[in-house]
């Protein structure tokens, strides 16, 4: 009788085991922690040296021009080999990575763009580049708001830096 119950109690403690595993969850913490960090520092990288040349800090073109060539194209190309590089477990998350490699594959074609704009010393051209870094700005903004909900829903709490 004592053997029977004992293996009961192993059964219901594997049982319980099981229920508090969650792949997504585990999916996410690697994706955060592990996956996407040197991702990360590529994107903020070449956003920053952006920033540097364009909007209030615009200097002149061939500024603009030498970083977009220079840094921030090779940056950001570096960047995207990294996010489709990603190995990622669970339907839920790749949905979502999906979200942010489509913005930034419309952020690098922005990028791509100014640089033809300015070879071609064309203003519309750089109208259809804001436009593509917009889009680029929104999807990676519904693909940070969608990362934050998928984890809350798994029990996951991003710090924000």
């Amino acid at each position: 009788m004592k053997k029977s119950i004992l293996a009961l109690l192993c059964i219901g403690v594997l049982f319980l085991a099981g229920c508090f595993n969650d792949p997504v969850q585990d999916d996410i913490l690697d994706y955060i922690n592990e996956k996407t960090t040197t991702a990360a520092q590529l994107e903020s990288q070449a956003i920053a040296t952006y920033g540097s040349v364009s909007g209030g800090n615009y200097q002149d073109d061939q500024t603009l021009y030498d970083a977009l060539v220079n840094e921030i194209i090779p940056d950001y190309t570096k960047f995207i080999d990294e996010l489709e590089s990603v190995d990622i477990e669970t339907e839920e998350l790749r949905e979502v990575h999906e979200i942010y490699l489509s913005g930034a594959e419309q952020q690098f074609n922005g990028f791509v763009k100014i640089v033809e704009a300015i070879d071609n010393q064309d203003a519309s051209m750089i109208d259809e580049a804001n436009l593509m870094l917009d889009e680029g700005r929104e999807n990676i903004n519904e693909y940070l708001d969608k990362l934050n909900a998928l984890a809350k829903e798994h029990d996951v709490e991003i710090e924000k830096k």
